[in-house]
């Protein structure tokens, strides 16, 4: 099979996978909650100890299914395997009925699918080294980046066009009714996201596991003596792991950065909802330019990593983040950046549009950075393990900041204020990026240049 089509193949797990942080985690879903709950900062706490506790439950094992499935050979098991928790997950939240809401088996079903997702990237994005060359990878990943994004807009379109309904008029973005004959009174357009998600991840995965394909290992383990053998063999990684100082000071920068970025992406919906009086079709306008503008910074910054290396694209794209958040606290429906509006001014929803297409951008082409960069801090033999603890890094304080918006917001009654954390989160991963190289590791084998490795 052709590394062209192993590529295009390893793109649809980006392409699958993006609806459930398009659709449900910021655009769609989380809107549909604060409607339900009535009150802006409750919901916005809510969703952040829901949100938190899955984040703790993926930080605790990725790096030791990393470890395990590096000895066991074939991470396309896992892959399946936590691909059927992630349709799972999604399917379930049609169950979150206006009339009948139980928040607490919604957040559980809600953070069951984002296990699945997050621990199926872990796998998909180990496999990046072996798509190309060094030169190469930042375009790879770039390119696998907005491919996703374009998936995500695609689905976030369908959504607002044929099935989420306003609570005011029970009518779509262009004034239908929902498809399939769904009942707007009971939310039913809105609350078919779930198993719209789960459904476009089962089909479009199909590419994913007909085109991409591992070699067999012959020194692989079975499951369980990679099991006794891996968790060892991690505590020895983790005890050294401050000598590796790049690889050490990367992962502490992304822990910080990455949650910060998560947490404007978990509440960026909720935010605009419960701040500016948002529908869930305004929130959906903001996530399409927010999506749409991250397609195209994922592929320019794929091309700027490739030219420049990593590390400029990740400060770069930081420091424009960390200025949004700012931006945050200072946007109300009263005033914008202290400037003060009168209550039928639309300057407010503008303002915010510009961020949401801002933080598209800058997010998508850090995530993307940041995969690469990775590449370049892993030992060859080690990669799940490596992003299993990338994911970790992600993850381990991934709590922190839905936690702490959750309690800066019940203890000021103010959403505005609860969102500052970010900007802190964003500083500190900022200052350890001194310490990050992109030579760590000289001697990882790449796999052979093709021109081929193009989504054009």
């Amino acid at each position: 099979m052709s590394i062209r089509r192993r590529i295009w193949g390893w793109f649809f797990f980006d392409w699958a996978s993006q609806p459930y942080n398009t659709l449900l985690i910021t655009f769609i879903f989380a809107p549909y909650v604060k409607e339900i709950l009535g009150d802006g900062s409750a919901a916005q706490s809510a969703w952040g100890f829901g949100v938190g506790s899955a984040g703790l439950m993926i930080a605790l094992m990725a790096p030791i299914l990393g470890a395990i499935a590096d000895r066991a050979g074939g991470r396309m098991r896992f892959i399946w395997l936590f691909s059927l928790l992630y349709v799972i997950g999604a399917s379930g939240l049609w169950l979150a009925a206006p009339d009948d809401f139980n928040l607490i088996f919604i957040l559980f079903l809600f953070g069951l699918g984002l296990i699945g997702m997050e621990f199926a990237t872990i796998f998909t994005n180990a496999m990046l080294p072996g798509l190309g060359s060094r030169e190469e990878i930042g375009r790879i990943s770039g390119s696998g980046w907005a491919f996703g994004y374009v998936g995500g807009v695609l689905a976030l379109a369908i959504m607002l066009l044929f099935f989420a309904e306003s609570a005011s008029t029970g009518k779509t973005f262009i004034g239908l009714d929902p498809v399939l004959g769904l009942d707007p009174n009971t939310r039913e357009g809105t609350r078919a996201v779930g198993p719209f998600v789960a459904v476009w991840f089962a089909v479009f995965m199909i590419p994913f596991f007909l085109w991409v394909r591992e070699p067999r290992d012959p020194n692989a383990l079975s499951i369980r003596q990679a099991v006794s053998s891996a968790l060892p063999e991690l505590r020895t990684s983790l005890r050294h792991l401050p000598q590796d100082r790049s690889l050490f000071a990367f992962l502490g920068s992304s822990m910080f950065y990455r949650d910060a970025l998560n947490g404007i992406y978990a509440f960026g919906g909720i935010y605009a909802a419960g701040v500016l009086n948002w529908s869930v079709i305004d929130v959906g306008i903001f996530g399409i330019l927010a999506v749409i503008t991250g397609a195209i910074f994922a592929w320019i910054g794929g091309i700027a990593d490739s030219r420049f290396g990593p590390k400029p694209v990740i400060v770069t794209n930081v420091l424009v983040l960390t200025a949004v958040a700012i931006s945050f606290v200072f946007i109300s429906r009263e005033s914008v950046l202290g400037i003060a509006v009168g209550p039928e001014s639309k300057l407010p929803d503008i303002a915010f549009y510009i961020l949401g297409a801002v933080i598209g951008a800058a997010g998508g082409a850090l995530q993307s950075a940041s995969r690469t960069m990775m590449v370049f801090q892993t030992r060859v033999g080690h990669e799940t393990e490596a992003f299993g603890l990338y994911a970790l890094a992600g993850k381990a304080t991934s709590f922190v900041a839905p936690f702490a918006i959750g309690l800066t917001t019940a203890l000021t009654g103010s959403q505005q204020l609860g969102i500052s954390p970010l900007i802190i989160l964003f500083l500190v991963g900022l200052f350890l990026l001194r310490w990050v190289r992109t030579d760590a590791h000289r001697d990882r084998t790449w796999a052979t240049a093709s021109s081929d490795t193009s989504p054009s």
